[in-house]
C-alpha cells in the first residue's frame, strides 16, 4: 500500500509499505478515506524529535472498516469510523477513569499511545491507504454511512476535541472572556469551542494574517502580536482587567515579537499576565520532555523559565496535558450531525496522498494560506 514515510528532517515521501493485517482478535483494518497533517507532525518532520527514518506518519484518521477481527462485536465491514489519535485499551486504570490519552497498556513504559508518532508506541500511522486499529470496539467512533461531513468528521480525531479540551482545562463558562494564544488549527478550534460554550468575547493571538482572518470570521477578536504586546492589547479591550480564562494552543515552539525568534515560555508567561486574578489557564499546546532544537540548554532539556511567582500571586489555576479524545468526540460528532458545529472552516487544503510531500512543505512554511491539510488516499 502507499504511505507517507519519514525520510529525515524536512523530507517525507510516499512509498510502498506492507499493508497491515489483523494481529489480534480485537483489531479491525480501516481503509482510510481522510487523514490530516497535524502541527505536531511538523515536530517530527522538522527533525526536532527522535523519530527515525521509516516511520509512517498520521494520527488523525478516518475511513471504512475493511476487515474485522473475530473478537470485535460492535463493528462490521462497511462501517464508517473515525479514530481518536489516542490509542487506548479501555480497561487500564487511566482509561477506566476517562484518561484515554494516558493509557498504560498500549505503550509499555510510557503513559499514552498514538498512531504514527515517535515515542507513542508501535502503532503505524494512517497517512496511508490502510490502518490497523487495535481494541477497535473501544477506539472506533461510528459515523453515519456515506460521505456527508467528511471534512468535519476527520477533525474529531484530534484538533476539534483538543481545542475543546483546552477550554475544559480552563473551565470556560458562559459569559466569560477568553484569550487563546495561537491561531493554528488547535487554537482556532479552541476559540470556536469557547464560543460554542457561550463565551462572551474571545481574543485570538497570532501574527499570520490568514489565521487571524479566520479567527475574525468565526466571531473572535484577532490580536496581532507583531504589532505590539498582546497582553496590553487585550487589557486595553477589557478595561484593564484582562480575561477570565486563557488557552495556550502554541506550546514549546512559541515565538515572540516580529523577529520570529523562539522563546518557548513566552506564551505561558503572556497568559499569566493576560488572565485576571483567580482566573484559569488551559494548556493543550504541546510541551515535550526534551527539545533537541530548543534555543538554549534548558529548553533542550524541556525546562522553561515560567513566571510561577506571578501565577501564584494572582491565584491562577492551570490545567495541562494532551486531550482524552473519547471524552469529547461522541457529543462533538452529534453537534456536527445536528448542524450545531461545523469545524471544517479551518480546513484550507485537500490533497491526494501523492501530494503529501508538497503539503508538508507548504504547511511547515505557512505559505499559500495553509492552515489545515487533509490527505485522501
Amino acid at each position: 500500500m502507499k504511505a507517507v514515510v519519514y525520510k529525515g528532517p524536512f523530507s517525507v515521501a510516499v512509498e510502498e509499505v506492507e499493508k497491515p493485517g489483523i494481529q489480534h482478535p480485537d483489531d479491525v483494518i480501516v481503509r482510510v478515506t481522510s487523514t490530516a497533517i497535524c502541527g505536531s507532525d511538523l515536530h517530527m518532520y522538522e527533525g526536532r524529535t527522535a523519530a527515525e527514518p521509516g516511520i509512517v506518519f498520521g494520527h488523525e484518521n478516518m475511513g471504512i472498516v475493511d476487515e474485522v477481527g473475530h473478537g470485535v462485536t460492535g463493528l462490521e465491514k462497511g462501517d464508517r469510523v473515525v479514530m481518536p489519535f489516542n490509542v487506548a485499551c479501555g480497561f487500564c486504570r487511566n482509561c477506566a477513569a476517562g484518561y484515554t490519552g494516558y493509557c498504560t497498556t498500549v505503550n509499555p513504559g510510557f503513559a499514552g499511545g498514538a498512531y504514527g508518532y515517535v515515542s507513542m508506541g508501535p502503532w503505524q500511522g494512517g497517512q496511508a491507504e490502510y490502518l490497523r486499529v487495535p481494541y477497535a470496539d473501544f477506539n472506533c467512533l461510528k459515523l453515519p454511512r456515506g460521505d456527508a461531513h467528511e471534512r468535519d468528521f476527520i477533525l474529531l480525531a484530534d484538533i476539534f476535541p483538543t481545542g475543546y479540551h483546552g477550554c475544559e482545562l480552563a473551565d470556560v463558562r458562559p459569559g466569560e472572556s477568553v484569550a487563546v494564544y495561537g491561531a493554528g488549527p488547535v487554537g482556532l478550534m479552541a476559540a470556536y469551542s469557547a464560543l460554542l460554550r457561550g463565551a462572551k468575547k474571545v481574543f485570538v493571538v497570532d501574527r499570520v494574517p490568514e489565521r487571524l482572518q479566520k479567527a475574525e470570521e468565526i466571531g473572535a477578536v484577532p490580536v496581532d502580536f507583531s504589532a505590539g504586546d498582546p497582553v496590553e492589547q487585550i487589557r486595553d479591550q477589557t478595561g484593564g482587567e484582562g480575561t477570565d480564562k486563557g488557552v495556550d494552543a502554541v506550546g514549546y515552539q512559541a515565538t515572540a515579537g516580529a523577529s520570529g525568534e523562539e522563546e518557548p515560555a513566552t506564551v505561558l508567561n503572556s497568559l499569566v499576565n493576560t488572565v485576571r486574578p483567580t482566573g484559569a489557564l488551559g494548556v493543550p499546546g504541546l510541551y515535550v520532555p526534551s527539545d533537541p532544537g530548543g534555543p538554549d540548554e534548558q529548553a533542550k532539556q524541556g525546562m522553561l523559565l515560567v513566571a510561577i511567582g506571578r501565577l501564584f500571586e494572582k491565584g491562577l489555576r492551570i490545567g495541562t496535558g494532551q486531550c482524552n479524545v473519547k471524552r469529547y468526540n461522541r457529543f462533538l460528532r452529534d453537534l456536527i450531525i445536528e448542524g450545531r458545529a461545523k469545524p471544517s472552516f479551518v480546513v484550507s487544503h485537500e490533497l491526494p496522498l501523492s501530494e503529501a510531500p508538497s503539503g508538508y512543505d507548504k504547511f511547515d512554511k505557512r505559505i499559500e494560506g495553509y492552515t489545515k491539510v487533509i490527505l485522501h488516499p
